[in-house]
């Protein structure tokens, strides 16, 4: 499977209760992500396999995400081979704040992509 075969889907089909698996690093997770997302960096990604397969084991679609789109893919792609639903978001955490999709902090600033 290429990138151009890659399951994926603009922001506006992400139903409010995915399941939004956010790849991103710690510094831009903490500058903005969707609420309720599951936060597994991808380069703790291996380590952390287990918390994405016990999110999933209900066979709940993840929805991949990071800034672009590009490390999302690569996961989607990934997840994807070892026979999980998943589906890259096309444009990442800029695309979904361009379209006024909400996002949280954990602190008291205002979110925004990093």
């Amino acid at each position: 499977m290429n990138f151009a075969q890659l399951p994926s889907v603009d922001v506006a089909g992400v139903p409010a209760d995915a399941l939004v698996l956010d790849v991103r690093e710690d510094d831009e997770w903490a500058a903005g992500h969707v609420e309720g997302a599951l936060h597994v960096p991808m380069s703790d990604f291996v380590a952390r396999f287990g918390d994405v397969t016990q999110a999933v084991e209900d066979g709940r679609r993840a929805y991949v995400m990071c800034r672009v789109g590009g490390r999302s893919a690569q996961v989607t792609q990934y997840l994807v081979q070892q026979g999980i639903d998943a589906v890259n978001i096309d444009g990442g955490m800029q695309a979904w704040d361009a379209s006024g999709r909400p996002m949280v902090t954990d602190n008291e600033g205002p979110a925004f992509v990093l």
